[in-house]
């Protein structure tokens, strides 16, 4: 190589670390005046919220307490807020257990799946493959199921690859890809890049629904763990979340000539198969929850130089009704309608 190519070489390495210098000012920058701005989150011990009916959560309020494990009370979703020991990715709960994907700093980050007590503090963790992206447990804490990117980072992506495991009383049962599925018409997914995510349960602690996807296309399925099995219900459904009573499973719903990554909340009735989009329609990106059967959860990022920060949204879930914020800066949301001292032997 020539000293003039080398010389060439030296500026621009030198100028792309300049801007590389430059970004990481802009965002730390950025990064103060929103911690600055936000405003202070009053405090209650954690035993208090979980004496009664509550709801868990990532908390989102910039500053130390960014990423943790929080809870409040369903009274009063809006004030104070109680905080775990331990950060999150995804966290979700139950009366009697809860589950936390936790990250590990470092450029290349590892994850892990911990599980917690009825007191949301960690009780033994398991390392996790791939980047997180959902985390679900049964009514009653003994099935848990967590989706990783393998490759990509979204779902909107053209291509990516995914693993998602049911956990049975801590034991992992087989990655879904490797379960019997049947579409529509009953035939297998064999596809090759076929991909399973976003699953929920049922309190039989058998029946779950759940995301399978081939290519461009996919469904809303309903699965056995007993079976290792699961059938296509219809397509064009995403990340469903089924409802206390059983009877209505919501999702993120692809519509007609979709921008990708672009979708719209809509809940089924599983009796009658009538679908209703929901009131919302803003792009969710995530997978709601049920506050009661009659509401529903999720979570929405703000913008601006707020952006690494989001809220907990309330949309009724017939269709009627205007979205509201529930719980400001917070994201994962997973209502305990029964106190967590009930639950424990």
């Amino acid at each position: 190589m020539t000293r003039g190519r080398i010389a060439v070489l030296g500026a621009v390495v030198a100028v792309c670390f300049a801007l590389v210098v430059v970004y990481v000012l802009q965002v730390r920058h950025a990064g103060s005046v929103s911690a600055a701005a936000a405003p202070t989150v009053s405090t209650v011990p954690m035993a208090d919220v979980l004496a009664g009916p509550h709801l868990v959560f990532r908390n989102a309020t910039l500053g130390a307490d960014y990423g943790k494990l929080a809870a409040v009370t369903l009274g009063d979703p809006g004030g104070a807020r109680a905080f775990g020991s331990t950060s999150c990715e995804r966290v979700y709960a139950t009366a009697s257990a809860g589950v936390c994907v936790t990250a590990s700093g470092g450029i290349a980050p590892t994850y892990a799946v911990a599980s917690l007590g009825p007191d949301l503090a960690p009780t033994s963790s398991a390392p996790l493959a791939g980047l997180p992206s959902r985390a679900r447990m049964s009514v009653d804490g003994r099935l848990v199921s967590t989706t990783t990117f393998i490759t990509g980072h979204s779902y909107a992506a053209s291509s990516f690859s995914t693993a998602t495991v049911i956990r049975v009383g801590g034991r992992d049962l087989p990655n879904l890809e490797t379960w019997t599925t049947y579409l529509p018409d009953g035939q297998r997914l064999v596809a090759a890049n076929r991909n399973f995510w976003g699953v929920t349960f049922a309190t039989d602690d058998d029946t779950f629904y759940a995301t399978a996807a081939s290519g461009t296309t996919t469904w809303l399925v309903r699965g056995s763990v007993k079976e290792r099995t699961m059938r296509a219900l219809r397509t064009d459904a995403e990340c469903p979340s089924l409802s206390p009573d059983g009877r209505h499973v919501a999702y993120k719903k692809r519509l007609a000539n979709p921008t990708p990554g672009v979708w719209r909340l809509a809940s089924l009735d599983l009796t009658t198969g009538a679908e209703t989009l929901l009131a919302e329609t803003r792009n969710v990106d995530d997978q709601v929850e049920w506050l009661d059967d009659a509401s529903l959860l999720y979570s929405l990022p703000r913008s601006g130089t707020e952006a690494t920060t989001s809220d907990v949204w309330r949309v009724p879930s017939d269709g009627s009704g205007t979205p509201s914020v529930l719980v400001p800066y917070a994201s994962s949301p997973a209502v305990v309608a029964a106190a967590a001292s009930a639950a424990r032997p």
